[in-house]
């Protein structure tokens, strides 16, 4: 069970990290709930789920600050990822903003900064702020949220744009599209893909044939579903909880070995694309 090794993810920069990680999205939104969500969080740190997730945008810099604590004393223990409003993503507009960043995680370097989505600044102009930031050791690695194939393109063809790290989208048993054409672009040159909402925010768990397999291995649905992304080369998942015993059965997820033929099933179930379809974002 939780003694099987978490498989890892390596970056273009040599950094090796869980394949299966935390998330944080609406972290931070409730006093009430601090407690829970750094004690979901430690336990997955104590579980090998070191990588977590989380932006300025997450309970408007509330989560950054729910990691903070929940890293206090660890910090060498974990890989931190955090993102840039697209608003805030010019040259000066990015740096302000990690090290706004920065102050409410409690730490002097974010592991990989990404630009949550795109907007209205040059990404050759949001490209410079991470490289000055990496170069002044504020970040280790940059990258990019919610980008299609034709954004990733366009974005190595800006000055140091080849440096992107990771591309973060959201992709589950219900949202494949990027099976078709993104995420083999990506494979093909070791960008790893982080997967956002892998349970679909729960609405998948309800499916009869997942709930119908699972079963056949004494397991959730939900864990179902993130062994399906784990499957993945080069693809991380980013499940968020604020359950501690929701964080050690998704660290149990690792251990479940899928038949062919299951697999098969789930394919039926949910069908991989067959032509491009534009990115989802939720």
């Amino acid at each position: 069970m939780q003694d099987d090794p978490i498989p890892t993810v390596k970056f273009p920069n040599g950094a090796d990290v869980p394949a299966l990680g935390q998330g944080t999205w609406a972290m931070g939104e409730d006093a009430g709930h601090a407690k829970a969500e750094i004690e979901s969080l430690r336990t997955g740190i104590d579980l090998g789920m070191t990588l977590i997730d989380t932006a300025e945008m997450y309970g408007d810099g509330g989560a950054e600050e729910i990691v903070g604590q929940a890293i206090k004393g660890r910090r060498d223990e974990v890989f931190i990822t955090s993102k840039v409003y697209p608003w805030n993503a010019s040259l000066k507009g990015t740096i302000d903003a990690c090290e706004n960043s920065l102050e409410r995680l409690g730490t002097e370097r974010i592991d990989l900064y990404l630009l949550h989505w795109r907007g209205n600044y040059p990404l050759a102009e949001t490209v410079e702020a991470f490289e000055t930031l990496k170069a002044a050791g504020k970040i280790g690695a940059w990258g990019v949220s919610n980008f299609d194939t034709d954004d990733m393109q366009e974005l190595l063809r800006v000055p140091d744009g080849a440096n992107v790290a990771a591309n973060q989208v959201l992709y589950n048993l219900s949202r494949r599209g990027i099976e078709f054409d993104l995420l083999p672009w990506c494979q093909s040159r070791n960008i790893p893909i982080m997967a956002y909402s892998p349970i679909e925010q729960g609405r998948i768990l309800h499916h009869p044939e997942l709930i119908h397999i699972a079963k056949a291995y004494q397991a959730t649905p939900a864990q179902l579903a993130l062994a399906f992304l784990l499957k993945r080369d080069g693809v991380i998942v980013v499940p968020k909880t604020s359950n501690a015993e929701r964080v050690r059965e998704n660290r149990d997820c690792i251990s479940l070995d899928i038949t062919d033929e299951d697999w098969q099933a789930l394919d039926a179930a949910f069908p991989p694309p067959t032509s491009k379809r534009s990115l989802e974002m939720l």
